[in-house]
């Protein structure tokens, strides 16, 4: 029988972090690496059995290869705190371990749907999901480094299983508009480090191009009120993504030289908020 490490990065996730690691207590190793919770992430991790470590957040990719580098066993899984595995997919992969069937046809990597909480309700059905990879080979995945939405990167076929998992990480409008304004500065700093130029016409056009992307093609509108919302907070993000690249652009450009003499010191958006997620 093969063996599954389930590794999450945790930082204050009392709320959501007993459901994540309950769904994945069928697993024959689970590491939580936090960083220096104050709430209870500690003792619900004692809670349920798991390898218990900690280290200063060293950014969102750093985070998950160092807990990935803690793991032990051939086949890995990382999930968020604020996910969990449904029993239909903790079902597929319970019999895929028994059986030794993971890495069959020399696959090194699964991917999943995932299924989004939208403020007071779950995605439909009939919503397209987007697919993330999250099951592979130990030893044939790294994380990638960007500031915000840290991917893995596996080498080798990449083969899909259709049951869900679940994320809670949007729980209401507060929530979702907190988590856009910071990952949209984080972002900035990504594309400046990688010589990105801003064009303010890509605020024009994008973000209805992005709002009738997630509404209509992808079917945020079988979601309701729920849908329309966070299809327009979602085009939102992406103006403010690039709204914040022009701003700096525009502050690296004129300096202080459009403000009145004697005015306060300016401070650019990227120096006032060093650490925005």
């Amino acid at each position: 029988m093969q063996k599954l490490s389930i590794f999450v990065t945790t930082f204050n996730n009392e709320e959501t972090l007993d459901a994540c690691l309950a769904s994945a207590a069928f697993a024959d190793e689970l590491v939580v690496l936090d960083s220096y919770s104050t709430d209870r992430t500690v003792d619900i991790a004692s809670h349920h059995g798991a390898r218990f470590e900690q280290q200063k957040f060293q950014g969102f990719g750093p985070q998950k290869q160092r807990a990935l580098e803690l793991t032990t066993h051939e086949w890995v899984l990382f999930l968020d705190a604020d996910e969990m595995i449904s029993p239909a997919l903790a079902a597929e992969l319970i019999r895929l371990r028994d059986a030794g069937a993971l890495g069959r046809d020399d696959v090194t990597g699964y991917e999943f749907p995932r299924v989004e909480q939208l403020f007071w309700r779950m995605s439909a059905d009939a919503t397209r999901k987007n697919f993330y990879v999250r099951l592979f080979r130990r030893d044939a995945a790294s994380f990638t480094r960007m500031p915000v939405h840290a991917t893995v990167a596996v080498n080798g076929p990449i083969a899909r299983i259709d049951a869900p998992f679940f994320h809670f990480g949007e729980t209401d409008i507060h929530c979702k508009v907190d988590k856009v304004n910071g990952y949209s500065t984080g972002l900035v700093r990504d594309k400046i480090a990688h010589g990105r130029r801003a064009s303010p016409w890509i605020m024009v056009c994008y973000p209805p191009l992005f709002f009738l992307r997630s509404y209509l093609f992808k079917r945020g509108f079988t979601n309701g009120w729920a849908g329309f919302i966070a299809s327009v907070v979602g085009s939102f993000y992406v103006f403010l993504k690039y709204a914040k690249l022009y701003e700096q652009s525009r502050f690296d450009q004129v300096g202080d030289s459009l403000m009145p003499r004697g005015a306060p010191a300016l401070k650019t958006p990227l120096e006032r908020y060093r650490n925005p997620v």
